[in-house]
């Protein structure tokens, strides 16, 4: 981890000193017209997906003198991800963090970011951002009218359950709230359990009054949302990367000018390098902090979970050739 925390704050420091050295020539780009762009996601403001937006605001206001800004609005204030789709592709709303999983509804190779124990950790899928295949991915948003500026990561996910899940077999016919994709839905099947989808929202209740038995999540949004008051076991399974794709409205986006759009884009790039690094060090501290709150950590054998991860790994390896690139740049 430590020579990839060091390449990303190499990539954080050139990339804020151009972007320092630009100001002087690209703020007067921006200066026909104070705006305020908007900007959505699902995640709480204490997720690591609104503390990169809010970097990203923060060097855009810096880079354009103050003339441009973003509002950040978390936890789907300006509505569901669908929505904000349909309101970033009208041109209703400027930019979003929207979940890989939705946008794998649109298109199909950006599942492969889920295939099961393709990544050790958030710094290693940090390094797959930047390769050929993950940035194919978001040039193919453009057939749905969204600009794929980069992405944000959250931490790997783990299961949080109101019982010790301590094994494979602890799995069986429990609800699991999961993603509502394929891949997350084949997986907990393979395992026996009862994937369930649910808006984050809902979860701690579902906890609660027993509707659900764990949750297939990452260490933010349980920090973020307190929800191991209602699950208060942890097991680290570490089975899939999820991250966030920061997109543009492809209406507001072709707007721009070419020196606007590298002003936006340099912004967005720190802010991107600046929370791979943050989040790799959040895994640390958001596992110290759920210990300090009495969250039990479930000792598990991940090895355990190589069968199920390979068969769902074959099983879409086999019929996306875009999955299949994306594996083998990653294996």
């Amino acid at each position: 981890m430590t020579h990839v925390l060091r390449h990303v704050r190499r990539t954080f420091r050139h990339t804020l000193s151009s972007l320092v050295l630009g100001t002087l020539v690209t703020a007067t780009s921006f200066s026909a017209q104070a705006d305020t762009l908007r900007m959505g996601m699902v995640t709480p403001p204490s997720h690591i997906w609104n503390k990169v937006s809010e970097r990203f605001n923060n060097n855009l206001q810096e880079a354009t003198g103050g003339k441009t800004k973003i509002k950040v609005y978390p936890l789907s204030k300006l509505g569901g991800e669908q929505q904000m789709i349909d309101l970033l592709q009208s041109g209703g709303m400027q930019l979003a963090v929207l979940t890989a999983g939705v946008l794998s509804n649109r298109e199909a190779s950006i599942s492969g970011w889920f295939l099961p124990g393709l990544f050790d950790s958030v710094s290693d899928a940090a390094v797959a951002t930047g390769k050929p295949q993950a940035q194919a991915m978001l040039k193919k948003l453009e057939a749905h009218k969204l600009v794929g500026l980069g992405y944000t990561l959250a931490g790997m996910r783990h299961v949080l359950s109101t019982q010790p899940m301590g094994s494979v077999e602890d799995f069986a016919n429990k609800k699991i709230r999961s993603f509502p994709n394929s891949v997350f839905n084949d997986f907990w099947t393979d395992m026996g359990a009862a994937p369930t989808a649910m808006p984050l929202s809902g979860v701690s209740p579902a906890l609660t009054t027993n509707l659900l038995n764990a949750v297939d999540v990452d260490l933010d949004v349980v920090v973020g949302l307190k929800m191991y008051q209602q699950a208060p076991y942890l097991t680290l399974t570490n089975h899939m990367a999820f991250p966030g794709v920061v997109v543009a409205s492809q209406k507001w986006w072709n707007g721009l000018g070419a020196q606007q759009q590298q002003v936006v884009m340099a912004a967005f790039k720190d802010a991107e390098s600046w929370g791979f690094q943050q989040q790799a060090e959040a895994e640390i501290s958001n596992l110290a902090l759920l210990k300090k709150e009495g969250v039990t950590v479930v000792d598990f054998d991940t090895a355990t979970l190589v069968p199920v991860m390979d068969k769902v790994s074959d099983k879409y390896t086999s019929t996306n050739a875009d999955i299949k690139a994306f594996y083998t740049e990653n294996k």
